[in-house]
């Protein structure tokens, strides 16, 4: 069971708690979930989004670990996909993963996309693994997220009308947290 879940937001959400629909989120989950807390704070580094520095400090600022659901978004899931491949958690949600660094300067130097992916690491560091994405993304192409989903093999929502889900809300997110938090 999970008694921690940590959402590690996108590059460029400085104000984690005005960005997309993370502090809705981590609200739900806190009120719903009796003997769960929920996490979100500003990440180090918001705008480049650097694994020599995000890595360390999910390990040792946000402690994910194996009672740990982390939520990563964006630039997050790739930095939670890395993050699997050295350390055990709970479980994982990825929401708009991607696998390059999609021709984008700023995602080249973040560091994620210098080497190949450890996806049986990533399996065996993790109970269970949801991937959130839309086939209408307009920064992230399904190819990149469809990589993702078929070296995983996760839980899969996929839709065809939700962007970059940009939004305020995230409805769908949090049964799917409730069953992953609630997983032995």
């Amino acid at each position: 069971m999970a008694t921690r879940v940590v959402i590690v937001p996108g590059n460029g959400c400085g104000q984690v708690e005005q960005c997309n629909w993370y502090a809705w989120a981590r609200d739900e989950i806190n009120k719903k979930y009796e003997g769960v807390e929920c996490i979100l704070r500003p990440m180090p580094d918001p705008d480049m989004a650097r694994e020599s520095i995000w890595i360390p400090f999910m390990r040792d600022e946000l402690c994910c670990d194996e009672q740990t659901l982390i939520i990563g978004d964006c630039s997050g899931s790739e930095a939670t996909m890395r993050f699997v491949e050295s350390y055990k958690v709970h479980s994982i949600i990825l929401v708009s993963p991607c696998v390059t660094d999609l021709g984008e300067e700023n995602e080249k130097l973040s560091g994620y996309y210098d080497r190949p992916w450890e996806w049986a690491k990533m399996r065996s560091n993790t109970q269970s693994i949801t991937v959130f994405g839309s086939t209408d993304d307009p920064y992230i192409k399904w190819a990149e997220m469809q990589e993702v989903i078929d070296n995983l093999n996760p839980e899969l929502h996929k839709f065809h009308d939700r962007g970059h889900f940009e939004v305020a809300t995230f409805p769908e997110l949090i049964p799917t947290v409730g069953r992953r938090v609630h997983q032995k």
